[in-house]
């Protein structure tokens, strides 16, 4: 998803496994992981996309990662998807291997970030693919602690959906829009800098509402900020 709206977080994700040691292997046919028409209830296409990439992702590594969290809690479903049918098994052991990459590097321990702060005052965005899908929190957390000069600022209702929600923004414009302006109204109290949450249609959906507010604030993903982190560069 990130290569058609963010390729820069891709890039970035890239760099900080690296600097982490990490060996990175991006099959080139990868494609869509299915979690749009599982969300629409297209089960069948959805499997069609699925088996596609069982099949040309290498089963001899320790983790298949991945940066977008619609995708990371669609794949993980590949074991409920698969239920009763013949490569239930196979399904099950791809599904085992997705991580969010946040929570493989806070697993394998982080290489400390640059030394030269980064001065910015971060809300933390609980995407809901990620926080509820997933159950994952505390590691993206840990890893902006872990940058020099950034400061976490609390948001309230961090884990309240900020209305893009898979398609729903798309099926549902109104009430999407609703649950924006609660969030955004959540961010303008924090007086923070950036925005940070790790699902690309969050990123989109508060960052084109704080356009529209006028608000100065940015949004960004947990990956890019220890990408400037360790690059020395706040763009």
């Amino acid at each position: 998803m990130h290569s058609v709206l963010a390729p820069d977080i891709n890039w970035a994700t890239l760099r900080v496994l690296a600097h982490n040691g990490v060996e990175t292997i991006v099959p080139s046919a990868q494609g869509c992981c299915g979690a749009i028409l599982m969300h629409l209830g297209e089960h069948e296409r959805a499997r069609q996309l699925a088996r596609h990439n069982m099949q040309v992702f290498p089963q001899d590594v320790d983790a298949i990662l991945t940066n977008a969290a619609g995708c990371g809690s669609g794949m993980h479903d590949y074991q409920w998807l698969f239920a009763g049918a013949e490569d239930q098994a196979v399904a099950e052991a791809f599904a085992a291997r997705v991580q969010d990459g946040t929570v493989f590097l806070d697993q394998l321990g982080l290489e400390p970030p640059s030394p030269m702060p980064v001065p910015l005052r971060v809300a933390y965005h609980d995407a809901c693919h990620l926080a509820h899908g997933q159950r994952v929190g505390s590691q993206p957390r840990s890893l902006l602690g872990a940058i020099p000069g950034l400061t976490l600022v609390p948001l309230q209702e961090a884990d309240f959906c900020c209305g893009s929600a898979g398609v729903y923004n798309l099926l549902h414009p109104e009430i999407a829009k609703e649950f924006l302006h609660r969030k955004l109204d959540r961010l303008a109290l924090t007086g923070a800098d950036v925005v940070v949450a790790g699902n690309p249609g969050c990123l989109l959906q508060i960052a084109a509402g704080l356009r529209e507010r006028g608000m100065s604030m940015r949004a960004a993903h947990t990956i890019e900020l220890l990408d400037w982190s360790y690059r020395g560069v706040v763009p």
